[in-house]
This record gives structure tokens, sequence and C-alpha cells, in this order.
């Protein structure tokens, strides 16, 4: 039977459990394929002599259980020396065992200690053997761990944001959802630039390697589960592809998009985006603004900057705020957003919030250790 590739709309992920038993072709290729291009969290690596020391203490643990298994059952041994088993003896036995150097001078001569020898000291014996070897049997199966922590991301990834391109805009935006108290577990990041993917995975996060505009490296991101998509590549054409394809392989998601010029918001809007952000136009208007004023620039600046004196944030009304006027709120606010429609402060119809409102407000920004 021929394998196929999965489809957008099949099953995306399957049992940890499964994978490791038994795996089809098409899904042996895919985890080959995730292996290469998906970069996980990096983690802190523990210090060689640590290593050696805690390899060490599982030896001996090891060790002293076998020594107690022998002594417990000390009379179905035979010593060669003197006919008898102390607990010296069983230690020395587990020695040569565990190590199988086995001199026979102590044997199991009863039925019982026979079948523990294999049941219970053969498995210890290959533990022993696996703790020695640990450092080279780490190397080996890196690969597989990596392969695990894929699985298990891909099993509780659901609902996240992916961000495409990790340049200038896309690290910004990432970091602006961090301030705002987002996981980073829950952002995932898609460049087709090795080395932006690299330092997504050394600020913590998981990052796909690939052209975002294929729906492959997508679904890779897991973009058909993603509650939000920040398209931020260096191109507007690319902008475009990437957005007609995130459309395509998730309907609810909000996408929003950044662009250079102008005239190709409408083309974004076509393809799917539902905000479109013109880093051009924008940098063109704060230039003027500050030709005129900088200190208004300055304020302007301080509001877009998630943490740096006051923050322009979007919040549901409380129980205590419904009924009131927007003046009477402890923030500053500068808009309500009730239902679908956007009222600025000055419309006449703002005279009373009501539950089930959000209010955009001007706030003091909070301290380090709140948004840590």
């Amino acid at each position: 039977m021929k394998d196929h590739p999965r489809q957008p709309g099949g099953p995306a992920r399957f049992s940890l459990f499964r994978s490791l038993w038994y795996r089809s072709r098409s899904e042996a290729r895919d985890d080959a394929e995730a292996g290469r291009s998906i970069t996980m969290p990096v983690r802190t690596g523990v210090p060689p002599l640590q290593q050696v020391l805690r390899r060490l203490a599982m030896g001996l643990l090891v060790l002293a259980a076998t020594t107690l298994i022998v002594y417990a059952d000390h009379d179905g041994y035979n010593d060669n020396s003197d006919g008898s088993v102390d607990l010296l003896d069983s230690a020395y036995y587990a020695t040569v065992t565990l190590s199988t150097t086995g001199y026979g001078d102590i044997t199991p001569v009863s039925d019982m200690a026979r079948l523990v020898n294999i049941l219970v000291i053969t498995p210890l014996r290959v533990l022993f053997l696996i703790i020695l070897v640990g450092t080279t049997l780490e190397v080996l199966t890196e690969r597989t761990r990596q392969q695990v922590r894929i699985h298990r991301w891909r099993a509780r990834t659901s609902d996240h944001i992916v961000v495409v391109g990790y340049g200038t805009k896309g690290r910004h935006a990432v970091q602006t959802l961090v301030g705002q108290g987002i996981a980073k577990d829950r952002i995932v990041v898609v460049d087709a630039q090795r080395k932006y993917a690299d330092l997504a995975g050394d600020d913590g996060l998981v990052a796909v390697t690939g052209d975002a505009t294929r729906s492959e490296t997508l679904l890779k991101a897991e973009v058909q589960s993603a509650s939000r998509v920040i398209v931020a590549p260096q191109r507007d054409d690319t902008a475009a592809l990437v957005t007609l394809t995130a459309r395509q392989l998730n309907r609810r998601a909000t996408i929003v998009v950044a662009a250079r010029e102008d005239e190709n918001v409408p083309l974004l809007k076509q393809s799917g985006a539902d905000t479109v952000i013109t880093s051009s136009s924008s940098a063109g208007r704060l230039l003027g603004v500050s030709m005129v004023s900088p200190t208004v620039a300055r304020t302007l600046e301080d509001l877009m900057t998630l943490g740096s004196g006051l923050d322009l944030i979007e919040r549901p009304i409380t129980r205590a705020e419904a009924g009131q006027a927007p003046r009477t709120c402890a923030d500053l606010v500068v808009a309500v957003v009730r239902g679908k429609e956007l009222l600025n402060y000055a419309d006449p119809r703002l005279t009373r919030l009501q539950l089930g409102d959000r209010v955009i407000t001007v706030s003091r920004a909070a301290p380090a250790t709140e948004q840590a």
C-alpha cells in the first residue's frame, strides 16, 4: 500500500507510545523531516562532573541492591573457599557479576538462587552496564529523545501563536507577546534561515526552519490548530503567499501581517489577512511627528514599547465599571470595543460602559517583577 503525505484536515498527531513501538513509512519520513527542521528550545546542560557523579551514584545503588538480594538468600550460594557466604562475600559476588567478570568461586546452587539470578540479577547487570556506558548511549539516543520531545510538543500544541519571520519585526512582536503574559511555549517561530531558527531556540521558543509559503512547513508549526498567526517576512510578495497558505490551512485564526508598502494592503487583505500593518508608512508618520513635536514622538514610542513607562492595553471591563462613564475608570480610556464596533472616547454613544465591553486604556507599566 502506498503511503500518502498527511493532509491538512487529517490527524495531526499520533500517540507517543505508538510512535516508539511502530511507525509507518510516511510517519518515519515525517519524523525525519521534523528532526531536521524543528528546533526545540535549548535546555541547560548538566556539567560533565555532575553527570559522572550521578552515574556513579546510580551504579553504587544498583551494586548495593544486588548485594542485599544475594545476601538475603546467601544459603543458596556456595563459596569454594569456606562453603558459606557472608555480607562481604555477597558484595564481592555482586561486583564480579555486575561487571561480567565472573570468577566462578561463588556460585548459586539452589533453585531459588538461580531463579533470582535469571529474573533479577541479570536485568541488574544489564542496567549496570547501561550506566557504565551512559555517555555513549546518551549520544546514540539523542535523536530518539529529540523525536520524543517533538511528539510531546505536537500532542499538547493548540490555540498557539505562529510567528513567520524572526527578523527585527518578528523578534519585537514576540517580545511584546511575552511582555503581555503569553508563555513562550505557546509561540512557534517559522523562518527560512537556520540561523534565525537557532536564535529563536536560544530564546526559549520552538522554531521551524523552512519556506513558510509551503503548506508542509506551516503544518510542522501546527498552524492548522493555531489561534493567531503573525506574518512578518522581509518582502510583501512573500507575505501575501504566506497569508494565502495560512488562511487555506486555518479558516478561524486571526492573521496579522506586516507590509512595507501601502499599495499592497488590499492584496494582503484579499489573501486573508485580518489586519495589515505597513511599516514604511508608520515609520514615515513617526518621522513627521518627530519633526513637528519630538516629545509627542517620544510619548508614542513609550506607548508602543511595552513596559517602558506607559502601556496601551486592551482589557475587559470589571463588574464595578459596568454602568459607569469611561472617565471614571482608574486608567485613561481612549476607546471602547463594543461587539465588533470600535468607539473612540469622543463618540456621543459612549456615555456608559456595558457588560461585555472591552476598553483600550493608557495605564502605568507594570514593574518588571510582575511581568516576569
